[in-house]
């Protein structure tokens, strides 16, 4: 059993996206992650960048935990490779694992699962369920979007600034990695 500091709840695409820096991008952090001694914790897939992280992982002799619902191992397909994989009966207890299991959250690029993933931790830590530091990876600006859309949000009057405290955007994978260095101490 590969020994790991904390484990990193990662949301991303099912996809990979139509530029080369996603998948270099996740390659990178899957590097990162076994360099640092992290667990990945994610979506279970073995497609897109889920399927990319997680098998780079594998490739570097990393600790690696998938929780797919049982309906999506059709169109995702159960990955093969992951020997910690849950499987659950919907999205809903996919979810709740996701976000029990992860010391910390990074959202890579990806789509509306990957949103609904932030804005539902993001809520969470918002309304002091949890207090595990939120990191958007923000390669080649893909979620500039997400921010704006808060900031208007804040601008319309429907939330408080303080929300924009509860997550961080970030460039890069490296600076991914040296923020959950500084906030959880490793």
């Amino acid at each position: 059993m590969t020994h790991y500091n904390y484990s990193i709840t990662v949301f991303c695409g099912s996809k990979c996206g139509n530029k080369s820096i996603y998948i270099q991008a996740a390659k990178e952090l899957a590097s990162h992650f076994v360099h640092n001694q992290l667990r990945l914790v994610f979506g279970g897939g073995s497609v897109g960048l889920m399927g990319i992280i997680s098998n780079t992982m594998i490739d570097l002799g990393g600790s690696v935990k998938g929780i797919i619902p049982q309906f999506l191992i059709k169109k995702e397909g159960q990955h093969s490779r992951v020997n910690d994989l849950t499987v659950t009966e919907d999205m809903h207890s996919r979810k709740k694992i996701l976000y029990d299991e992860g010391d910390a959250y990074l959202i890579m690029p990806g789509s509306i699962g990957t949103f609904d993933e932030f804005f539902e931790i993001l809520t969470w830590r918002y309304l002091k369920l949890h207090n595990k530091p939120i990191i958007i990876v923000n390669v080649d600006n893909w979620a500039r979007g997400i921010h704006d859309q808060l900031n208007n949000t804040i601008k319309q009057g429907f939330a408080d600034k303080s929300l924009l405290k509860l997550f961080e955007v970030v460039p890069d994978v490296p600076s991914a990695i040296e923020s959950l260095k500084k906030q959880m101490k490793f």
